[in-house]
């Protein structure tokens, strides 16, 4: 169980993961407020030292609104690209009896996932399909830059739609669908068709993970904070219709000096359910699907450890992970 929203993460970049389909693409509004000192204070009786002077230690930037990146604040505060991916090779082992090698990324957004898959093993190989073309920009700047020359000719970021995957990024051993981003998908038909055209992506015995959120508290209008380092995570829940199921959620980022980041990341979902994306999955012709729910860390939160269960106890937010077998 968790309370704060989409920590581990929203493609945020989303986390993530990401907007939409590469983490939502809204432009960061800043407002200012009145201003405070970022420099802390001398401790009192402190003296000046002694004999030969010290170097002073380089001062860590202050972030503002104005000066940070706010793909930066987002993998900081909502991804965990190492804990997602320990889970995804443990269940595809422990499903399958080998290895996973090859992962598609769908909706990666900065291909954060996929660098870091590359970087694990010699063997790994990795495809991110995302839409937004500056976002993969990011991340061919940020995080491919930072791989090997051997770890780069192992993934490749694709500028297209998951509807459409390029030939290449097929015939992998699993696709991920992570940060919520497949709800973008509002009617069954479109989230049924892209729930096909993964299964047919995939080797024979592939498996698709995807995660999801839910509870009573995930369907009212609320803000959670998280404090991090130089920045504070907002995660708002701005509306939701209980009609049709419509959500729309953002994301912001207060900085110490007064500034604020908003909207930075906006996202318009439709909240699907986990019984309607079991049903759908199975419609779609996956042969098997499994529930993974967080434990509780009896402190009011989750304790990131997550395991297949059909009758969970019932929380005010969970998060979870959807296995579907091919």
């Amino acid at each position: 169980m968790s309370r704060l929203k989409p920590l581990r993460m929203p493609n945020a970049t989303k986390g993530h993961r990401t907007d939409l389909f590469s983490g939502p693409m809204s432009e960061a509004n800043r407002t200012s407020r009145k201003k405070k000192s970022a420099r802390p204070a001398a401790k009192p009786g402190a003296k000046a030292g002694r004999g030969k002077k010290k170097a002073k230690a380089k001062a860590r930037p202050v972030l503002t609104a104005a000066t940070a990146d706010r793909h930066v604040l987002y993998e900081a505060a909502v991804q965990n690209p190492d804990a997602e991916l320990d889970f995804v090779t443990r269940t595809f082992k422990r499903l399958r009896g080998r290895s996973l090698l090859a992962i598609r990324e769908d909706f990666c957004g900065t291909g954060f996932t996929s660098a870091t898959w590359v970087a694990r093993k010699p063997e790994h190989t990795a495809h991110g399909l995302d839409l937004d073309q500056p976002t993969i920009d990011w991340g061919l700047k940020h995080h491919m830059s930072k791989l090997t020359d051997e770890q780069r000719s192992r993934v490749q970021l694709h500028n297209c739609n998951v509807l459409t995957p390029i030939e290449e990024s097929q015939d992998v051993d699993a696709v991920l669908a992570m940060n919520f981003s497949y709800w973008i998908f509002k009617t069954r038909d479109e989230l049924r068709n892209y729930f096909a055209i993964v299964r047919e992506s995939m080797k024979k015995d592939g498996v698709f993970f995807l995660d999801h959120y839910g509870g009573w508290e995930s369907q009212r209008h609320q803000t959670d904070r998280k404090r991090c380092t130089g920045f504070t995570y907002l995660w708002e829940q701005h509306k939701f219709n209980p009609v049709t199921f419509d959500a729309e959620c953002r994301i912001h980022f207060e900085f110490r000096d007064g500034t604020k980041m908003n909207s930075a990341f906006a996202y318009h979902w439709r909240m699907w359910q986990l019984p309607e994306i079991q049903e759908l999955l199975k419609e779609a012709g996956f042969r098997k699907v499994g529930v993974y729910w967080e434990g509780d860390d009896n402190k009011g939160g989750g304790n990131g450890i997550f395991r297949e269960t059909k009758n969970p106890a019932v929380c005010p937010v969970s998060l979870s992970y959807i296995v579907a077998e091919r």
